[in-house]
Parts: C-alpha cells; structure tokens; sequence
C-alpha cells in the first residue's frame, strides 16, 4: 500500500512539472513572437527608406554620367588634335609654323580639360554635400514630428526634396481654412527645426480633393481658393512662429494633383493633404553649372 501511495506522489509531481514547463515555454514563445512582429515593422520601414535613398543616388548617378561622358568627348578631341598634329609633322609642310600651332592647340585643349575635371570634382563634392543635407533634413524634421501618427503625416525624400505631407484630418476641419490645435502644434515643431536650417527654402502647397466646395461658402468660389488659403494659413502659422517669411512660399494646386485617382472615400481623404516641400538652397551647384 505504501508503495503505490509513493508511486501516485512521484505521477502527481511529475505531472505538475511537465504542465509548469508547458506553461513558460508558451510564454516565451508569445514574447519570441513580439519581438518577431515588431522587427518585421522595423524591417518594413527600413526598406522603404533605402528604396527612397536609391532612387536618389541614381538621379546623382545620372548627372555624374552625364560629366563623364562630357569629358569623354573632350579626350576625344584632345586625341583628335593630336592626330592632326602627326599628319603635319608627315606632310613636312611648313613644319616649324604648324608644329608651333598644333604644340599651342594642344596646350590649350589639356588646359581646359584640366579645368573641367576641377570643375567636375568640385559639382561632385557639392552633389554630396546636397545629399548630406537633405539626408540630415529628414533625420531632424523625423524626430521633431515622431509623435505623430503615420495616417496624419509622413515625410519622404523625392528628387533631393524633403517632403512633409500633412492629412486634412491633422489640419483642418471639412471646408475650413483655420488650422486646428493638434495641427498647430505640428506646424510649431517644424518651425522649430527649419529656424536652425537657414539654408533650406520652404514651399507650402494646399491639395483638395474633387467634390467641389458648398455653394455660398463666404470668401471661396472653388476648390483653387480653398488650397491657396489653407495654404495661406500654414505659412502664416509657421512665419508667426520664427520663420524667415522671405523663405517660405504658399501655393494652392486645387485636386489637380491627386495622389489617387479613384473616386473613392478612401482616395479622396488622401488627396487631402498639405505638402510642405524643404528645398536645400543650390546657390553654390549653379555657379559651378554655369562655369561648366
């Protein structure tokens, strides 16, 4: 009888040690999983932005191309000069006058070659220096807005653009031009970020959709006057809050550049949008382009 009674105890205990290792490896599983989901998010998004990095560096890519393929062609006509200068030299033809031209001919072209690769190596370093900046941009305009919401406000780079895309719902209610409180307070916080970034001009473009507006809504006739007011309005917002006026532009684009074209609820919230465009200043790449 003992003995069964023991052999009951060492099942019970046995059982209950299986049951609470059951019981933690399906927590850590459940924690493994988190921690999965979330990388996946983190992964997603990090994608999305080397998609956005490379399609800059191929646009910088194809302007370098192009400077390669300028100086291509003037190798090519240094090799050509110096072609014509052997057949002078065959031809024994007042030598010493033509020799003496084709010497200078020559001089010239390996000059101007010589400015031109100085010319491309300084574009190069400008180039960079751009993409440097803009890179920098995005980073600082990220952490000063990075408590909002995905579905109000994003921020990508397009053509050595930063563009920040704020929803109508972040901004203003339907049909109306007066920014509300949690849009101030997003519009505040870019200020603060372009106030230290002298070097980047500013473009505030209004988007609506198609429906048109009520009819008798006082001081607009159409949808062209209510992006340009909104528009309006944001600039004064960011202008009162320590922006050099001189470097920010209003623009309204009415629903003439929808970001879908459906028309459906869903497409056109989208397209109800305000686009805040940051544009690093180029003084420095035109003067080189214009020596080019």
């Amino acid at each position: 009888m003992k003995k069964n009674l023991l052999r009951v105890s060492v099942y019970l205990l046995a059982g209950s040690m299986a049951l609470s290792s059951c019981v933690v490896s399906k927590k850590k599983y459940e924690d493994l999983l988190a921690r999965k989901n979330a990388l996946e998010v983190d992964k997603s998004g990090l994608e999305q932005e080397k998609a956005t990095l490379e399609q800059q560096k191929a646009s910088l890519e194809e302007a370098k191309a192009a400077l390669e393929q300028e100086r291509a062609q003037l190798e090519q006509e240094k090799a050509e000069y110096q072609r014509s200068l052997a057949e002078a030299l065959k031809k024994g033809e007042t030598l010493g006058e033509n020799l003496n031209m084709s010497k200078s001919q020559i001089e010239r072209l390996n000059a101007d070659l010589k400015a031109r690769e100085q010319r491309l190596a300084e574009l190069q370093r400008v180039l960079d220096e751009k993409e440097q900046a803009v890179a920098k941009l995005r980073n600082s305009v990220s952490k000063a807005l990075l408590g909002f919401n995905d579905k109000d406000l994003t921020i990508d780079v397009r053509n050595g653009k930063v563009y920040v895309s704020l929803a109508e719902q972040l901004l203003f209610n339907s049909g109306s031009t007066k920014v509300d409180p949690k849009g101030v307070d997003a519009l505040k916080k870019l200020a603060a970020v372009l106030k230290e970034q002298q070097d980047v001009n500013v473009l505030v473009e209004g988007h609506t959709d198609d429906v048109p507006i009520a009819r008798g809504t006082v001081g607009m006739q159409d949808n062209w006057d209510l992006s340009v007011l909104r528009a309006t309005e944001i600039t004064r917002i960011l202008a009162n809050a320590g922006v050099d006026p001189h470097r920010v532009t209003p623009s309204g684009r009415s629903k003439y550049v929808p970001l879908d074209e459906a028309k459906t609820k869903e497409a056109r919230q989208k397209n109800r949008r305000t686009e805040i465009i940051l544009t690093p200043k180029l003084d420095e790449l035109f003067q080189i382009l214009e020596t080019t």
